[in-house]
């Protein structure tokens, strides 16, 4: 007889098989890769901005952005003359920080790498930032355990990530019932949640300072919403890839019953309020 899998052992014990890590990274690297998520992640500046201030950037500091994207937060942390280190996993999403950086004078160290292996060594940084980045890794007890490691003792950890009740989390659900997550793995919202970030992090961290804010999306109608969506954001534009015709047009559908419910311009244009939680997690001293 053949040697029963850990997953097939698990399930026979009545526990939930432990998800294929893997391939689910595999995928989501394929997802952020497609489209190009940078045309949408530009819009997003000011949360680097905020979360830079909130994690009080200085002059100086070394500062590495984890699961960057195309660069707000290190280029937020530049902006502070710090000495700032960029990394994703998607290098064309460097590339696309790299570009900036360049377009304005900005001195950053752009690197291809894994938020849940950053090949650094440990205390090499007093800042780790991410700004809807590290959120989106499928094993977050390891993600947040490399967030610590590279901080220095005393250092600190900035994060802005969406929240499970805000529109992304909510995007995120409406998705997920067309096109169901891999069985197993846990929301990226969660980590939009203190109750989640102290399960994380409160083992290792001084302190932990945290607050809800809100990111604007500004569109011309709900309309050019879905077509800027469908073309540059990985996971609404592979859902939307995955669906037959029917499947695509019940998705256009709720998406834009739940962007007209949120809209707050009146029609006028599309003015949405983005929830996220801002926090920064300061590293035990000793």
């Amino acid at each position: 007889m053949d040697k029963p899998t850990q997953s097939t052992s698990a399930v026979a014990q009545g526990r939930p098989a432990q998800p294929d890590f893997a391939a689910i990274k595999g995928r989501q690297q394929a997802t952020w890769a497609s489209g190009d998520f940078a045309v949408i992640g530009v819009t997003l500046q000011i949360v680097g901005e905020s979360l830079a201030e909130a994690a009080d950037i200085r002059a100086g500091e070394t500062v590495i952005d984890v699961a960057a994207g195309n660069g707000n937060a290190s280029l937020a942390a530049a902006h502070r003359f710090a000495k700032v280190t960029s990394t994703d996993y998607v290098p064309a999403l460097l590339d696309k920080g790299r570009a900036r950086a360049a377009a304005e004078g900005l001195t950053i160290d752009f690197r291809t790498a894994d938020a849940e292996d950053l090949p650094f060594p440990e205390g090499a940084f007093d800042v780790a930032l991410s700004t809807f980045g590290v959120m989106f890794t499928p094993d977050h007890v390891k993600a947040s355990n490399e967030l610590m490691r590279v901080v220095r003792a005393g250092g600190r950890i900035g994060l802005a990530n969406w929240t499970p009740d805000g529109i992304v989390g909510q995007l995120f659900k409406t998705i997920g019932k067309y096109v169901p997550p891999p069985a197993g793995l846990r929301s990226p919202a969660m980590w939009g949640t203190e109750e989640h970030l102290r399960e994380l992090f409160d083992g290792h961290a001084s302190g932990m300072r945290v607050a809800r804010r809100q990111f604007l999306f500004r569109y011309a109608s709900t309309e050019h919403w879905l077509q800027v969506f469908k073309a540059y954001y990985g996971p609404v534009q592979k859902a939307f890839a995955a669906l037959d015709a029917q499947g695509q047009s019940a998705l256009t559908a709720d998406i834009t019953r739940m962007l007209d419910a949120a809209n707050t311009a009146g029609g006028a244009s599309l003015v949405v309020p983005g929830d996220y939680l801002e926090a920064v997690i300061v590293k035990h001293s000793t």
